[in-house]
């Protein structure tokens, strides 16, 4: 098990990439001055890309600090499984007891907000929970604006507190997608950003045997490994056990990665309802 305070990758600048972004686009200006178009305009492209690209790479550390593999050598692993609670929960949860599994569930809000009992169950069978949207918008996600990702996270952090009584400490993008706004409501949430690495990419033409051959390829010690429930066309299941099975064959321990039940930083509070855009009250700091 992996100490807390070396896992908490809370964001302590969330601003910091706009004076880069204001200094390169004056840069840029100066130099299509100077050179004209046809050096200022492939230069304005490529000082837009630099911005652009690392919303799309799950873990880029360019708008918001990411844990991306377990820290140490210890041989164990960190199972998430994202996009629940679904009817596939109390199966998936049958199979982590079967091959003595833990794991963190990245919950869409609304979906926990309407199947309480179901994420009930996973906390008490020892699992933990995380914050994945509110609403899971998986085509827009990466050009929400700054209310707008602000609510879908302080909403689904409300929802799953309200439900487990303690908030989530973890979160995780939609589709891995990190834009700039993303940070400021991490920070004041007090979330750690997850990432993985592994990955079986079953969302995209699904084989189930290619999915487990791309997550086991690189699971080894301190491996974060990506799994979905209610998806991948129905193999969600058979995906889960047989990367459970391969874990236990490389003498792998799936995890929690903090004691369940830990809580988050003392100044991350639930939103009042309704409000999930207003300032968080500060709480006296504990140790």
């Amino acid at each position: 098990m992996t100490e807390p305070e070396t896992l908490h990758r809370i964001p302590r600048r969330p601003w910091r990439w706009l004076p880069w972004l204001v200094l390169s686009q004056l840069a840029v200006a100066g130099v299509w001055w100077a050179c004209g178009w046809r050096v200022g305009l492939p230069l304005m492209v490529a000082s837009h890309a630099l911005f652009m690209v690392p919303v799309f790479l799950p873990n880029s550390r360019f708008y918001a600090p990411v844990l991306s593999r377990l820290p140490g050598s210890a041989p164990q692993v960190w199972l998430t499984i994202d996009d629940g609670p679904s009817a596939e929960t109390p199966a998936v949860l049958d199979l982590l007891d079967r091959y003595q599994a833990k794991a963190t569930f990245f919950m869409v809000g609304e979906r926990a907000a309407a199947h309480p009992e179901q994420v009930r169950q996973v906390l008490a069978r020892g699992h933990d929970l995380g914050n994945h949207s509110h609403r899971h918008p998986q085509t827009r996600f990466w050009r929400l604006g700054p209310a707008t990702m602000a609510d879908e996270i302080a909403h689904c952090q409300q929802a799953l507190t309200d439900i487990a009584g303690t908030p989530p400490r973890w979160y995780r993008s939609v589709v891995g997608m990190t834009n700039p706004f993303v940070a400021p409501a991490l920070k004041r949430w007090g979330l750690t950003r997850v990432g993985w690495s592994a990955r079986g990419f079953d969302g995209v033409n699904c084989q189930p045997q290619q999915v487990v051959d791309r997550i086991t390829a690189t699971l080894r010690p301190g491996a974060i490994v990506l799994l979905h429930e209610g998806a991948a066309h129905g193999h969600n299941l058979a995906i889960i056990e047989a990367v459970l099975k391969e874990t236990q064959t490389r003498g792998l321990r799936a995890v929690l990665p903090i004691p369940n039940g830990g809580h988050p930083p003392s100044d991350a509070h639930p939103a009042t309802a309704g409000e999930p855009s207003s300032p968080a009250t500060p709480a006296p700091t504990t140790t």
